[in-house]
């Protein structure tokens, strides 16, 4: 199969939702997802965007997105954050996930990133050896912390 990698435009924000959607369901939480196609065409491809989205093309069907967005270390300098990479399901097990990793690291490198950050929930074997494979560090001693927007809500009320 011969996949095209490419920046994603406004036209693709219906097939990032729907691999999100997808991920959502895999991770089983199909109802997490509350972001719209408005919220991606705005965040994403407005006049200030918020992330790049790398795709991954196969006859018209974008098979698979990497979600990228810039963030600084207080000990490194400038880091950029992988939000997701998803490989749809019927495109899994054939090197997808590679070509659009690879990707996000040429698009760090040639940003002058120090580091390239991620998550990967940790029932997820297959990805975390796939990571492991390319020589990322899982690192296991770390608790991830959110204030998701109910808490947000909750600590602003508290000042």
């Amino acid at each position: 199969m011969d996949f095209i990698i490419r920046e994603a435009t406004i036209n693709d924000a219906k097939q990032i939702l729907d691999l999100i959607v997808e991920l959502a369901v895999f991770e089983k939480e199909p109802d997490a997802v509350e972001v719209t196609i408005k919220d991606l065409e705005k965040d994403g491809f407005g006049s200030n965007p918020v992330f790049k989205c790398f795709v991954a093309e196969y006859n018209n069907e974008i098979a698979g997105i990497a979600v990228v967005y810039n963030r600084y270390s207080t000990w490194k300098g400038r880091i950029i954050h992988l939000e997701d990479l998803i490989v749809s399901q019927k495109y899994r097990g054939k090197g997808l996930g590679t070509l659009l990793l690879n990707q996000v690291v040429i698009y760090g490198n040639a940003l002058g990133a120090k580091r390239i950050n991620w998550e990967v929930i940790d029932w997820n074997e297959p990805a975390i050896r796939f990571y492991e494979q390319k020589g990322a560090k899982v690192l296991r001693d770390w608790d991830v912390v959110q204030l998701d927007e109910e808490g947000i809500k909750n600590y602003l009320s508290k000042i």
